[in-house]
């Protein structure tokens, strides 16, 4: 047996996903700097 047929019959156990919605990812992205950016003017510190 071969090293590529041996990852090519290899099932996927879970663990991140690399084909997930990016853009949920994206805007929770903005969601948190924009809440930090909140806290920030909030706090008085810029």
């Amino acid at each position: 047996m071969t090293a590529h047929s041996a990852t090519a019959t290899r099932v996927r156990t879970g663990g991140p996903q690399e084909d997930g919605p990016k853009i949920v990812e994206h805007v929770m992205g903005w969601v948190l700097v924009a809440v930090f950016a909140m806290l920030v003017t909030q706090l008085g510190l810029l």
